[in-house]
Protein backbone atom coordinates (compact mmCIF):
# COMPACT_ATOMS: atom_id res chain seq x y z
CA UNK A 1 0.00 0.00 0.00
CA UNK A 2 3.14 2.50 1.13
CA UNK A 3 4.38 1.78 -1.96
CA UNK A 4 1.51 2.67 -4.43
CA UNK A 5 1.08 5.81 -2.82
CA UNK A 6 5.46 6.73 -3.00
CA UNK A 7 5.27 6.34 -6.86
CA UNK A 8 2.59 9.10 -7.70
CA UNK A 9 4.03 11.32 -5.27
CA UNK A 10 7.41 10.77 -6.57
CA UNK A 11 6.18 11.07 -10.63
CA UNK A 12 5.37 14.39 -9.53
CA UNK A 13 7.75 16.08 -7.42
CA UNK A 14 9.79 14.36 -10.73
CA UNK A 15 7.69 16.59 -13.13
CA UNK A 16 7.81 19.90 -10.93
CA UNK A 17 11.68 19.18 -10.96
CA UNK A 18 12.02 18.82 -14.86
CA UNK A 19 9.87 22.07 -14.97
CA UNK A 20 12.24 24.01 -12.70
CA UNK A 21 15.41 22.81 -14.30
CA UNK A 22 13.78 23.63 -17.82
CA UNK A 23 12.77 26.95 -16.56
CA UNK A 24 16.54 27.31 -15.20
CA UNK A 25 18.09 26.72 -18.14
CA UNK A 26 16.41 29.21 -20.53
CA UNK A 27 18.06 31.82 -17.99
CA UNK A 28 21.40 33.00 -18.36
CA UNK A 29 24.03 32.03 -18.40
CA UNK A 30 22.81 29.03 -20.41
CA UNK A 31 20.48 30.82 -22.42
CA UNK A 32 18.44 28.12 -24.17
CA UNK A 33 15.12 30.83 -23.96
CA UNK A 34 13.56 27.82 -26.10
CA UNK A 35 12.81 25.71 -23.89
CA UNK A 36 10.48 27.98 -21.46
CA UNK A 37 8.19 27.66 -23.90
CA UNK A 38 7.59 24.26 -23.11
CA UNK A 39 9.00 24.03 -19.23
CA UNK A 40 5.71 24.69 -17.86
CA UNK A 41 4.00 21.27 -19.42
CA UNK A 42 5.39 19.09 -16.90
CA UNK A 43 4.20 20.79 -14.44
CA UNK A 44 1.08 21.32 -15.77
CA UNK A 45 0.16 17.75 -16.15
CA UNK A 46 1.22 16.77 -12.84
CA UNK A 47 -1.89 18.91 -11.96
CA UNK A 48 -4.29 16.36 -13.28
CA UNK A 49 -6.68 15.40 -10.54
CA UNK A 50 -4.76 17.04 -7.76
CA UNK A 51 -6.43 19.22 -4.83
CA UNK A 52 -6.37 22.82 -3.96
CA UNK A 53 -3.83 21.91 -1.72
CA UNK A 54 -1.76 19.47 -4.01
CA UNK A 55 -1.85 22.13 -6.30
CA UNK A 56 -0.39 24.55 -4.32
CA UNK A 57 2.43 22.45 -2.49
CA UNK A 58 3.59 20.88 -6.53
CA UNK A 59 4.10 24.33 -7.71
CA UNK A 60 5.73 25.85 -4.42
CA UNK A 61 8.22 22.76 -4.29
CA UNK A 62 8.72 23.99 -8.89
CA UNK A 63 9.17 27.53 -7.50
CA UNK A 64 11.64 26.34 -4.89
CA UNK A 65 13.78 24.87 -7.34
CA UNK A 66 13.73 27.39 -10.13
CA UNK A 67 14.63 30.58 -7.63
CA UNK A 68 17.24 27.99 -5.72
CA UNK A 69 18.66 27.97 -8.97
CA UNK A 70 18.29 31.60 -10.45
CA UNK A 71 18.92 33.97 -7.20
CA UNK A 72 21.58 31.71 -5.56
CA UNK A 73 24.78 33.80 -6.28
CA UNK A 74 22.50 35.98 -3.13
CA UNK A 75 24.70 33.70 -0.52
CA UNK A 76 27.41 35.28 -1.71
CA UNK A 77 25.74 38.29 0.44
CA UNK A 78 23.23 36.56 2.88
CA UNK A 79 22.86 33.29 3.17
CA UNK A 80 19.95 33.37 5.66
CA UNK A 81 18.30 36.42 3.23
CA UNK A 82 18.71 34.30 0.48
CA UNK A 83 16.52 31.38 1.92
CA UNK A 84 13.94 33.57 3.19
CA UNK A 85 13.65 35.76 -0.52
CA UNK A 86 13.49 31.77 -2.10
CA UNK A 87 10.36 30.84 0.14
CA UNK A 88 8.71 34.42 -0.10
CA UNK A 89 9.22 34.06 -4.25
CA UNK A 90 7.85 30.27 -4.28
CA UNK A 91 4.65 31.19 -2.78
CA UNK A 92 3.81 33.06 -6.19
CA UNK A 93 4.18 30.00 -7.53
CA UNK A 94 2.23 27.88 -5.18
CA UNK A 95 -0.45 30.99 -5.27
CA UNK A 96 -0.15 30.76 -9.38
CA UNK A 97 -1.32 26.51 -9.18
CA UNK A 98 -4.09 27.52 -6.83
CA UNK A 99 -5.66 29.55 -8.76
CA UNK A 100 -5.19 27.73 -11.95
CA UNK A 101 -6.69 24.44 -10.47
CA UNK A 102 -9.95 24.72 -11.77
CA UNK A 103 -8.67 25.35 -15.07
CA UNK A 104 -7.36 21.86 -16.00
CA UNK A 105 -10.06 20.60 -14.34
CA UNK A 106 -12.41 21.98 -16.77
CA UNK A 107 -10.34 23.20 -19.89
CA UNK A 108 -11.84 25.82 -22.14
CA UNK A 109 -10.71 28.04 -24.73
CA UNK A 110 -11.10 30.66 -21.76
CA UNK A 111 -8.24 29.37 -20.22
CA UNK A 112 -5.88 30.14 -22.66
CA UNK A 113 -6.38 33.36 -21.71
CA UNK A 114 -7.07 32.98 -18.26
CA UNK A 115 -4.18 31.09 -17.11
CA UNK A 116 -1.26 33.47 -18.56
CA UNK A 117 -3.36 36.66 -17.05
CA UNK A 118 -2.87 35.37 -13.39
CA UNK A 119 0.81 34.60 -13.93
CA UNK A 120 0.81 38.15 -14.99
CA UNK A 121 -1.05 39.94 -12.88
CA UNK A 122 1.29 38.10 -9.94
CA UNK A 123 4.37 39.09 -11.98
CA UNK A 124 3.16 42.44 -11.52
CA UNK A 125 2.72 41.87 -8.09
CA UNK A 126 5.91 40.05 -7.08
CA UNK A 127 7.33 43.30 -8.74
CA UNK A 128 5.71 45.99 -6.18
CA UNK A 129 4.65 44.49 -2.98
CA UNK A 130 7.07 44.87 -0.66
CA UNK A 131 8.87 47.67 -2.72
CA UNK A 132 9.61 45.00 -5.49
CA UNK A 133 11.24 42.24 -6.77
CA UNK A 134 11.18 42.07 -10.63
CA UNK A 135 13.73 39.98 -11.10
CA UNK A 136 14.02 36.84 -14.10
CA UNK A 137 10.28 37.47 -15.21
CA UNK A 138 9.63 34.69 -17.44
CA UNK A 139 9.61 37.18 -20.10
CA UNK A 140 13.11 38.29 -19.68
CA UNK A 141 14.30 34.66 -20.99
CA UNK A 142 13.57 35.27 -24.36
CA UNK A 143 15.91 38.53 -24.01
CA UNK A 144 18.33 37.39 -27.07
CA UNK A 145 14.73 36.20 -28.88
CA UNK A 146 14.71 39.75 -30.70
CA UNK A 147 11.28 39.22 -33.32
CA UNK A 148 9.45 38.29 -29.80
CA UNK A 149 10.36 40.84 -27.41
CA UNK A 150 9.34 43.55 -29.45
CA UNK A 151 5.83 43.89 -28.25
CA UNK A 152 7.31 45.05 -25.34
CA UNK A 153 6.75 48.90 -26.76
CA UNK A 154 3.64 48.24 -26.17
CA UNK A 155 2.43 45.84 -23.56
CA UNK A 156 5.98 45.76 -21.10
CA UNK A 157 7.49 41.93 -20.81
CA UNK A 158 4.72 40.94 -18.95
CA UNK A 159 3.40 40.52 -22.78
CA UNK A 160 6.06 37.97 -23.31
CA UNK A 161 5.65 36.48 -19.99
CA UNK A 162 2.26 35.85 -21.28
CA UNK A 163 3.07 34.84 -24.88
CA UNK A 164 5.48 31.85 -22.94
CA UNK A 165 3.01 31.08 -20.85
CA UNK A 166 -0.10 30.89 -23.23
CA UNK A 167 2.24 28.67 -25.39
CA UNK A 168 3.06 26.45 -22.14
CA UNK A 169 -1.19 26.11 -21.67
CA UNK A 170 -1.80 25.18 -25.35
CA UNK A 171 0.56 22.30 -25.54
CA UNK A 172 -1.13 20.54 -23.03
CA UNK A 173 -4.35 21.32 -24.30
CA UNK A 174 -3.53 20.24 -27.79
CA UNK A 175 -1.69 16.73 -26.33
CA UNK A 176 -4.64 16.16 -24.01
CA UNK A 177 -7.55 16.71 -26.63
CA UNK A 178 -5.39 14.95 -29.01
CA UNK A 179 -5.34 12.31 -26.32
CA UNK A 180 -9.09 12.35 -25.76
CA UNK A 181 -10.06 12.94 -29.15
CA UNK A 182 -11.71 16.30 -28.32
CA UNK A 183 -11.49 17.79 -32.29
CA UNK A 184 -13.15 21.01 -31.21
CA UNK A 185 -10.58 21.77 -28.27
CA UNK A 186 -7.79 20.77 -30.43
CA UNK A 187 -9.08 22.81 -33.11
CA UNK A 188 -9.36 25.98 -30.70
CA UNK A 189 -5.76 25.30 -29.08
CA UNK A 190 -4.08 25.22 -31.94
CA UNK A 191 -5.70 28.27 -33.77
CA UNK A 192 -4.83 30.23 -30.85
CA UNK A 193 -1.53 29.55 -31.32
CA UNK A 194 -0.69 29.76 -34.12
CA UNK A 195 -2.48 33.12 -34.07
CA UNK A 196 -0.56 34.85 -31.06
CA UNK A 197 2.45 33.00 -32.58
CA UNK A 198 1.97 35.04 -36.00
CA UNK A 199 0.93 38.04 -34.86
CA UNK A 200 3.87 38.45 -32.27
CA UNK A 201 6.54 37.30 -34.66
CA UNK A 202 5.00 39.45 -37.65
CA UNK A 203 5.02 42.64 -35.66
CA UNK A 204 8.63 42.10 -34.21
CA UNK A 205 10.10 41.93 -37.60
CA UNK A 206 7.94 44.73 -38.46
CA UNK A 207 9.54 47.00 -35.97
CA UNK A 208 13.13 45.52 -36.09
CA UNK A 209 12.79 46.21 -39.87
CA UNK A 210 11.24 49.34 -38.95
CA UNK A 211 14.13 50.59 -36.57
CA UNK A 212 17.01 49.48 -38.67
CA UNK A 213 15.46 51.31 -41.79
CA UNK A 214 15.36 54.55 -39.80
CA UNK A 215 17.82 57.57 -39.91
CA UNK A 216 18.20 60.09 -37.16
CA UNK A 217 20.19 63.30 -37.47
CA UNK A 218 21.28 63.67 -33.77
CA UNK A 219 23.49 61.72 -32.34
CA UNK A 220 26.63 60.89 -29.62
CA UNK A 221 29.61 59.00 -28.88
CA UNK A 222 29.56 57.49 -25.63
CA UNK A 223 32.70 55.11 -23.97
CA UNK A 224 31.56 53.33 -20.85
CA UNK A 225 34.41 51.99 -18.38
CA UNK A 226 34.61 48.99 -16.99
CA UNK A 227 37.10 49.35 -13.75
CA UNK A 228 36.81 45.51 -12.17
CA UNK A 229 37.37 46.31 -8.50
CA UNK A 230 36.54 43.29 -6.55
CA UNK A 231 33.82 43.91 -3.49
CA UNK A 232 37.03 43.32 -0.60
CA UNK A 233 38.72 46.20 -1.96
CA UNK A 234 35.93 49.02 -2.81
CA UNK A 235 35.66 50.93 0.40
CA UNK A 236 39.31 50.54 2.17
CA UNK A 237 40.97 53.44 2.92
CA UNK A 238 44.34 51.86 1.58
CA UNK A 239 42.81 50.97 -1.81
CA UNK A 240 41.64 54.37 -2.85
CA UNK A 241 44.31 55.83 -4.76
CA UNK A 242 44.83 52.61 -6.74
CA UNK A 243 40.86 52.27 -7.66
CA UNK A 244 41.01 56.21 -8.81
CA UNK A 245 44.13 55.56 -10.63
CA UNK A 246 42.83 52.54 -12.37
CA UNK A 247 39.56 54.51 -13.55
CA UNK A 248 42.08 57.20 -14.81
CA UNK A 249 44.37 55.28 -16.66
CA UNK A 250 41.31 53.67 -18.51
CA UNK A 251 39.95 56.97 -19.34
CA UNK A 252 42.91 58.39 -20.57
CA UNK A 253 43.20 55.36 -23.40
CA UNK A 254 39.20 56.30 -23.83
CA UNK A 255 40.41 59.50 -24.95
CA UNK A 256 41.76 58.26 -27.85
CA UNK A 257 38.55 57.31 -29.06
CA UNK A 258 37.38 60.83 -28.91
CA UNK A 259 33.99 60.51 -27.00
CA UNK A 260 31.55 63.06 -26.31
CA UNK A 261 30.79 61.17 -22.91
CA UNK A 262 32.33 59.06 -20.70
CA UNK A 263 30.63 56.92 -18.17
CA UNK A 264 32.25 55.11 -14.72
CA UNK A 265 30.26 52.86 -12.71
CA UNK A 266 27.65 53.04 -10.03
CA UNK A 267 29.91 54.35 -6.51
CA UNK A 268 33.10 54.75 -9.42
CA UNK A 269 34.65 57.21 -6.76
CA UNK A 270 35.99 55.18 -3.71
CA UNK A 271 35.16 58.11 -1.23
CA UNK A 272 32.46 60.23 -0.02
CA UNK A 273 32.76 62.66 -2.62
CA UNK A 274 32.34 66.16 -0.57
CA UNK A 275 34.87 64.62 2.52
CA UNK A 276 37.25 63.55 0.23
CA UNK A 277 37.52 66.77 -2.12
CA UNK A 278 41.34 66.02 -3.43
CA UNK A 279 39.86 62.97 -5.27
CA UNK A 280 36.91 64.46 -7.07
CA UNK A 281 39.99 67.56 -8.03
CA UNK A 282 41.34 64.61 -9.74
CA UNK A 283 38.20 63.84 -11.65
CA UNK A 284 37.95 67.40 -13.01
CA UNK A 285 41.55 67.78 -13.62
CA UNK A 286 40.65 64.76 -16.04
CA UNK A 287 38.04 66.03 -17.64
CA UNK A 288 40.05 69.21 -18.34
CA UNK A 289 42.94 68.15 -19.94
CA UNK A 290 40.53 65.38 -22.27
CA UNK A 291 38.26 67.71 -22.69
CA UNK A 292 35.47 65.45 -22.43
CA UNK A 293 32.01 65.69 -20.41
CA UNK A 294 32.30 62.39 -17.68
CA UNK A 295 29.16 60.54 -16.19
CA UNK A 296 30.49 58.87 -12.52
CA UNK A 297 28.72 57.22 -9.35
CA UNK A 298 29.47 58.48 -6.03
CA UNK A 299 28.43 58.57 -2.48
CA UNK A 300 27.55 62.23 -2.15
CA UNK A 301 26.89 63.92 1.27
CA UNK A 302 24.47 66.89 1.79
CA UNK A 303 22.97 68.27 5.36
CA UNK A 304 23.85 64.90 7.53
CA UNK A 305 22.47 62.38 4.23
CA UNK A 306 24.05 60.14 2.25
CA UNK A 307 23.11 59.40 -1.27
CA UNK A 308 23.57 57.10 -4.10
CA UNK A 309 24.24 59.55 -6.80
CA UNK A 310 25.46 59.73 -10.71
CA UNK A 311 27.30 63.25 -10.95
CA UNK A 312 28.28 64.69 -14.02
CA UNK A 313 31.23 66.81 -15.03
CA UNK A 314 31.86 69.10 -18.07
CA UNK A 315 34.62 68.70 -19.92
CA UNK A 316 35.83 72.08 -18.80
CA UNK A 317 36.28 70.37 -14.50
CA UNK A 318 32.77 72.20 -14.22
CA UNK A 319 30.16 69.69 -11.46
CA UNK A 320 26.95 70.19 -14.14
CA UNK A 321 24.37 67.97 -12.41
CA UNK A 322 23.65 64.94 -10.03
CA UNK A 323 20.99 62.66 -9.65
CA UNK A 324 20.23 60.58 -6.33
CA UNK A 325 19.14 57.40 -6.50
CA UNK A 326 15.21 56.97 -6.43
CA UNK A 327 14.65 53.08 -5.71
CA UNK A 328 16.40 52.05 -2.92
CA UNK A 329 17.37 48.30 -2.26
CA UNK A 330 15.85 47.12 0.64
CA UNK A 331 17.92 45.17 3.53
CA UNK A 332 21.00 46.76 1.36
CA UNK A 333 20.62 50.24 1.15
CA UNK A 334 18.41 50.93 3.96
CA UNK A 335 15.85 48.82 6.46
CA UNK A 336 12.11 49.64 6.44
CA UNK A 337 10.94 50.18 9.60
CA UNK A 338 13.72 50.57 11.17
CA UNK A 339 12.62 50.75 15.02
CA UNK A 340 11.21 47.60 14.70
CA UNK A 341 13.77 45.61 12.51
CA UNK A 342 17.03 46.44 13.86
CA UNK A 343 17.94 42.71 14.08
CA UNK A 344 18.09 42.63 10.14
CA UNK A 345 21.38 43.95 10.24
CA UNK A 346 23.15 40.94 11.62
CA UNK A 347 21.63 38.99 8.40
CA UNK A 348 22.48 41.41 5.35
CA UNK A 349 24.94 44.04 5.09
CA UNK A 350 22.54 47.50 5.39
CA UNK A 351 23.71 50.74 4.48
CA UNK A 352 22.52 54.09 4.88
CA UNK A 353 21.51 55.58 2.15
CA UNK A 354 18.76 58.54 1.82
CA UNK A 355 15.89 58.47 -0.83
CA UNK A 356 16.39 60.75 -3.86
CA UNK A 357 13.36 63.13 -4.71
CA UNK A 358 13.74 64.44 -8.29
CA UNK A 359 13.38 62.50 -12.14
CA UNK A 360 16.54 64.23 -13.43
CA UNK A 361 17.36 64.88 -17.62
CA UNK A 362 21.38 65.13 -17.82
CA UNK A 363 22.08 66.74 -21.00
CA UNK A 364 25.15 66.47 -22.91
CA UNK A 365 26.31 68.26 -26.14
CA UNK A 366 22.27 68.89 -26.95
CA UNK A 367 21.34 65.04 -26.43
CA UNK A 368 19.26 64.44 -23.05
CA UNK A 369 20.01 61.35 -20.95
CA UNK A 370 18.54 60.00 -17.79
CA UNK A 371 20.50 57.72 -14.97
CA UNK A 372 19.23 54.34 -13.87
CA UNK A 373 21.41 53.23 -10.90
CA UNK A 374 22.23 50.33 -9.83
CA UNK A 375 19.02 48.03 -9.70
CA UNK A 376 16.88 50.41 -11.17
CA UNK A 377 16.33 49.26 -14.27
CA UNK A 378 14.60 46.54 -13.11
CA UNK A 379 11.52 48.73 -12.63
CA UNK A 380 10.33 49.70 -15.91
CA UNK A 381 8.06 52.93 -14.61
CA UNK A 382 11.28 54.87 -13.53
CA UNK A 383 12.29 54.11 -17.32
CA UNK A 384 9.20 55.35 -18.64
CA UNK A 385 9.39 58.64 -16.19
CA UNK A 386 12.52 59.69 -17.29
CA UNK A 387 12.37 59.35 -21.38
CA UNK A 388 8.46 61.01 -21.07
CA UNK A 389 10.64 63.69 -19.13
CA UNK A 390 12.78 63.94 -22.46
CA UNK A 391 15.62 61.52 -22.12
CA UNK A 392 16.97 60.54 -25.67
CA UNK A 393 18.62 57.49 -24.14
CA UNK A 394 18.86 55.65 -20.82
CA UNK A 395 22.29 54.93 -19.01
CA UNK A 396 22.32 52.15 -16.34
CA UNK A 397 25.72 52.45 -13.80
CA UNK A 398 25.95 49.23 -11.35
CA UNK A 399 28.12 47.25 -9.25
CA UNK A 400 27.21 43.30 -9.21
CA UNK A 401 30.60 42.63 -7.89
CA UNK A 402 28.85 41.77 -4.65
CA UNK A 403 27.68 38.55 -6.56
CA UNK A 404 31.18 37.33 -7.29
CA UNK A 405 31.43 35.07 -11.05
CA UNK A 406 27.86 34.21 -10.99
CA UNK A 407 25.11 34.61 -13.56
CA UNK A 408 23.69 37.40 -11.77
CA UNK A 409 25.38 40.11 -14.22
CA UNK A 410 23.95 38.26 -16.68
CA UNK A 411 20.41 37.84 -15.43
CA UNK A 412 20.46 41.93 -14.57
CA UNK A 413 21.65 42.66 -18.42
CA UNK A 414 17.92 41.15 -19.33
CA UNK A 415 16.65 44.08 -17.62
CA UNK A 416 18.24 46.39 -19.39
CA UNK A 417 17.01 44.91 -22.85
CA UNK A 418 13.91 45.19 -21.93
CA UNK A 419 13.73 48.75 -20.72
CA UNK A 420 15.41 49.69 -24.22
CA UNK A 421 12.93 47.72 -26.05
CA UNK A 422 9.49 48.84 -24.08
CA UNK A 423 10.81 53.37 -24.21
CA UNK A 424 12.54 52.36 -28.32
CA UNK A 425 16.04 53.92 -26.59
CA UNK A 426 19.19 53.02 -26.53
CA UNK A 427 21.23 52.13 -23.32
CA UNK A 428 24.41 52.74 -22.48
CA UNK A 429 26.26 50.59 -19.06
CA UNK A 430 28.52 51.18 -16.81
CA UNK A 431 29.32 48.34 -14.49
CA UNK A 432 32.00 47.72 -12.07
CA UNK A 433 32.93 44.25 -13.04
CA UNK A 434 30.31 43.91 -15.81
CA UNK A 435 28.04 43.62 -17.79
CA UNK A 436 29.30 47.41 -19.78
CA UNK A 437 28.32 47.88 -23.07
CA UNK A 438 25.41 49.25 -25.60
CA UNK A 439 22.10 48.12 -25.82
CA UNK A 440 19.97 49.58 -29.08
CA UNK A 441 16.42 50.44 -29.21
CA UNK A 442 15.31 46.99 -30.84
CA UNK A 443 16.91 45.43 -27.63
CA UNK A 444 19.70 43.83 -30.02
CA UNK A 445 22.78 44.03 -27.42
CA UNK A 446 25.52 46.25 -30.11
CA UNK A 447 28.56 45.79 -28.16
CA UNK A 448 30.34 44.95 -24.55
CA UNK A 449 33.68 44.94 -22.91
CA UNK A 450 35.37 42.33 -23.70
CA UNK A 451 38.89 40.29 -23.23
CA UNK A 452 40.55 38.76 -25.46
CA UNK A 453 39.45 35.70 -24.07
CA UNK A 454 35.65 37.21 -24.65
CA UNK A 455 35.39 37.07 -21.15
CA UNK A 456 33.08 40.14 -19.73
CA UNK A 457 32.60 40.10 -16.26
CA UNK A 458 35.65 40.68 -14.16
CA UNK A 459 37.85 41.88 -16.34
CA UNK A 460 39.01 45.80 -17.00
CA UNK A 461 38.50 47.60 -20.04
CA UNK A 462 36.34 50.13 -22.20
CA UNK A 463 33.83 50.25 -24.91
CA UNK A 464 32.76 52.93 -27.44
CA UNK A 465 29.99 53.56 -29.64
CA UNK A 466 27.80 56.21 -31.31
CA UNK A 467 24.28 56.19 -30.57
CA UNK A 468 21.35 57.74 -32.47
CA UNK A 469 17.95 59.05 -30.54
CA UNK A 470 14.92 59.47 -31.69
CA UNK A 471 13.69 62.69 -29.90
CA UNK A 472 11.10 63.12 -27.55
CA UNK A 473 8.29 63.53 -29.70
CA UNK A 474 8.53 59.62 -30.63
CA UNK A 475 7.50 57.63 -28.16
CA UNK A 476 6.19 54.35 -28.05
CA UNK A 477 2.77 53.22 -26.42
CA UNK A 478 4.13 51.61 -23.44
CA UNK A 479 6.12 54.75 -22.30
CA UNK A 480 2.83 56.93 -23.04
CA UNK A 481 0.77 54.67 -21.44
CA UNK A 482 2.16 52.35 -19.09
CA UNK A 483 0.80 49.25 -17.83
CA UNK A 484 -2.36 49.24 -19.68
CA UNK A 485 -1.75 45.39 -20.48
CA UNK A 486 -1.20 44.34 -16.57
CA UNK A 487 -4.95 45.95 -16.26
CA UNK A 488 -6.30 44.43 -19.38
CA UNK A 489 -4.97 40.91 -17.84
CA UNK A 490 -7.10 42.20 -14.05
CA UNK A 491 -9.91 42.86 -15.92
CA UNK A 492 -9.99 39.64 -17.71
CA UNK A 493 -9.65 37.97 -14.35
CA UNK A 494 -12.37 39.84 -12.64
CA UNK A 495 -14.91 39.51 -15.50
CA UNK A 496 -13.96 35.18 -15.73
CA UNK A 497 -14.83 34.91 -11.82
CA UNK A 498 -17.54 37.07 -11.93
CA UNK A 499 -18.73 35.31 -14.84
CA UNK A 500 -18.73 31.95 -12.64
CA UNK A 501 -20.43 33.13 -9.72
CA UNK A 502 -23.01 33.66 -11.93
CA UNK A 503 -23.39 30.50 -13.09
CA UNK A 504 -23.22 29.19 -9.84
CA UNK A 505 -25.61 31.51 -8.17
CA UNK A 506 -28.53 30.37 -11.31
Amino acid sequence: MLRKLRVPVLKDLFLCFVSAILLILSFPKFDFEFLAWFSFVPVFFALNNKSLKQAFFLFFITGVIFWSGIIYWLVHVTLAGAIVLILYLALYFAIFGLVIRPCTKHSTPYALIFIPSVWVLLEYLRSHLFTGFPWALLGYSQYINLPVIQIADITGAWGVSFLVIMVNAAIVEIIYSGINGLGSKLRTAVISLVLFLSLTLSYGYFKIYSLSSSRQAVSIKISVVQGNISQELKWSRETNDYIINKYLDISRQVVRDKPDLIIWPEAALPVVLEEEPLFFAQVKEFTREAKTALLLGAVTSRNDYYYNSAVLVSGEGRLLASYDKLHLVPFGEYIPLRNFLIFLETIAPIGDIEKGKDYTVFQQDGVRFSVLICFEDLFPELSRRFVNKGADFLVNITNDAWYKKSTAAYQHLQASVFRAVENRVYLARAANTGISGFIAADGKIISLVRDRQGENIFVAGYDSERISVTGKSILSFYTKHGDVFVLACFLFILYGIILQFKKRTV
